[in-house]
């Protein structure tokens, strides 16, 4: 394989400079040029049996398909789709039940059950850097999904008989609700919960395998080429996130309703049959679905430019004995799944990794020298942590409402009319202003943000996750103010010592506007950070950008972790009362809140820096979507 010096300015509308005599002496504004020749991104790609490189989609064996319009778009996506809202009805069916089944029937403290339930969340999110992994560097999607979708199965099936048969639970006599409030109740024996514990947590390693490749799989259903991509990809992230918010309505209705008069075996049962269909329908939908070939280990790659650096961070870019910087000859990249990379003037010190020495021969070892476009993959995955790193926060507030919220519930009023509904359907909130904003993102909001903004988006993928940092922060803030008043009107009003008791004057329903905002605040940020993930990701890579999603969302529950053992350890210090006291109307939950507004006002600061500071790949027509901090 051959090499190539890079020549020209950045910018991808500049034509190649002249190559430089290496012998002749250079000025440093001149070995600067030399190192900033613009490549050339060679990928052009033969459909119809030709050769198959690039991002060229191939079927389920790995051959080019020879007629594109019989396969992917749509209807494909709407198989994902319809495996998605299962699969997510399944996730957040067991994440509101596990709860009350480990204090009710395990006979958990609800603390110890709190934490237990954020470590699966935890889990299932961030080790979903594993199952981006293994599709981008082996399996690729589809058959990384198949297999850890048959795991999450499993779990679910052997949850379900731990729920059904007695061996494996404790005893029920003489453990009414004051005994189990008391903690008196007859404890598990340890095998029952080494038994509940490994079961739990295979179907978290399940959901994280799947997690990081369903998003990323779907849209590798559209063509890139097409002039209506960008539209599509748009709408389908919006539309996933539709098919995920689906999920968990029915994970708060439907099931929080067969467990209350049916049981818990029948509870985990239906989450098992709803996983059923979920792979189900994944399989039928095999025979129309676009795939892209896995790029091999992408840890490898990473790590051979890192030690190709600094084996070279003595070479200076002036050395007479340098040829350029390498980068194989043809249409194709060396990096199988990805088309070439332009050079880009970020991290320099990474571009040591590519400068091709005299000593490095014809046949050079891919630990002493790399591609131009395997050093630019690794820059792009530093170039884009920071977005992602920013959603922490959020994630970690999406965790605190899912207990403090159902907490305040218990102690108001949930009717409605004649209607009584359950504290645990309060989550269901989020989804429904879900709904109503997609159903209004595309006829009402992309036309009023447009006319702002002039993106012909409306919105641009940073921007839109700014809105939803926003909208988180708004939402701590107010229910920060709302616990106040409802903990000084339970003092004012006798209830304080009486939290088991709903104050019949206090309507549970304020706590739909920090549920809305919530609620928003998810769609805004989270399907934009997955559509810029996808689309400045290096083709071979996108699993595991994907993954960055999920990682910081399980890094947010690590995070909500952390910060209650700290308020734990510190509030009674400060003189006064626990802020996480069991009996709310002593806590402090409002303090709570506002110490989550401030670290997210923080966390947003952090933000709108990075997204200031980010260019966007190597694409002209995207120049329009940097973020506006300054609102020019």
């Amino acid at each position: 394989m051959g090499s190539m010096e890079l020549g020209g300015s950045s910018s991808p509308s500049s034509k190649p400079a002249p190559a430089l005599p290496a012998t002749t002496p250079e000025t440093e504004e001149e070995r600067r040029k030399k190192l900033e020749r613009y490549f050339k991104e060679s990928d052009q790609r033969s459909f119809g049996g030709g050769s198959v490189g690039g991002t060229t989609p191939v079927d389920v064996h790995g051959r080019p398909i020879a007629d594109l319009s019989k396969t992917g778009g749509w209807i494909a996506a709407f198989f994902i789709f319809g495996n998605e809202m299962t699969e997510r009805m399944a996730y957040f069916g067991l994440a509101v039940n596990v709860v009350l089944f480990l204090f009710k029937v395990m006979h958990q403290p609800f603390t110890t059950s709190a934490n237990v339930v954020n470590n699966f969340l935890g889990i299932s999110q961030a080790s979903s850097i594993i199952g981006g992994f293994i599709a981008d560097a082996y399996l690729g999607r589809y058959w990384t999904i198949a297999i850890f979708t048959t795991l999450y199965l499993t779990g679910l099936t052997a949850i379900t008989l731990c729920a059904t048969m007695p061996v494996f639970t404790p005893s029920e006599s003489h453990c009414d609700q004051l005994s189990l409030l008391l903690g008196v109740c007859e404890s598990p024996k340890r095998w029952q919960l080494v038994y509940l514990y490994t079961v739990l947590y295979i179907t978290a390693f399940g959901a994280a395998g799947i997690r990081p490749c369903v998003s990323s799989f779907g849209a590798d259903q559209f063509d890139e080429r097409s002039k209506n991509y960008k539209r599509h990809l748009d709408r389908f992230f919006n539309f996933f996130y539709l098919s995920v918010t689906f999920g968990a309505v029915a994970a708060f209705t439907l099931v929080v309703y067969i467990q209350m008069h049916h049981g818990w075996g029948a509870a985990f049962g239906v989450l098992a049959i709803a996983m059923g269909i979920s792979n189900v329908v994944f399989f039928i939908g095999t025979p129309l679905y676009r795939h892209r070939l896995p790029g091999g280990s992408p840890l490898t790659r990473v790590a051979q430019v890192l030690v190709a650096a600094f084996h070279k961070r003595n070479v200076p870019f002036s050395n007479s004995e340098l040829v350029g910087l390498y980068e194989v000859t043809g249409n194709h990249s060396a990096v199988k799944g990805s088309s070439k990379i332009a050079h880009t003037d970020d991290f320099r010190f990474l571009d040591k990794a590519a400068l091709k020495t005299k000593e490095d021969g014809k046949d050079p070892n891919p630990w002493r020298l790399c591609t131009v476009t395997q050093v630019e993959e690794v820059k792009i995955l530093i170039k884009i942590l920071p977005v992602p790193s920013c959603t922490i926060m959020l994630g970690a507030v999406l965790t605190e409402f899912l207990t403090l919220s159902v907490q305040q519930a218990y102690t108001m009023n949930t009717y409605l009319g004649s209607l009584k509904l359950p504290v645990t359907c309060m989550p269901v909130f989020p989804g429904l202003s879900i709904f109503a904003l997609l159903s209004l993102y595309y006829t009402a909001i992309v036309p009023m943000c447009r006319r702002i903004t002039g993106h012909p988006r409306g919105l641009s993928q940073l921007q839109r996750v700014g809105i939803g940092l926003v909208l988180s922060i708004l939402s701590v803030l107010w229910a920060g103010m709302f616990e106040r008043y409802r903990r000084n009107y339970a003092v004012e009003h006798g209830f304080e010592f009486n939290f088991l008791k709903a104050m019949p004057h206090v309507s549970a329903y304020w706590l739909l506007i920090q549920y809305c905002l919530i609620g928003l605040a998810e769609v805004f940020c989270i399907v934009g950070l997955l559509e810029f993930l996808y689309q400045e990701a290096p083709d071979a890579m996108r699993s595991i950008a994907s993954a960055y999603a999920a990682v910081a969302g399980g890094l947010g529950c690590f995070v909500a972790t952390i910060i209650n053992n700290i308020v734990e350890a510190v509030s009674p210090k400060l003189g006064s009362s626990q802020w996480l006291n069991r009996n709310i109307n002593l806590g402090r939950f409002d303090y709570f809140y506002w110490l989550l507004t401030v670290l997210s006002v923080i966390n947003f600061g952090v933000f709108l820096y990075a997204a200031k500071k980010y260019k966007y790949r190597d694409r002209p027509e995207l120049e329009s979507e940097k973020f506006e901090v300054n609102g020019q």
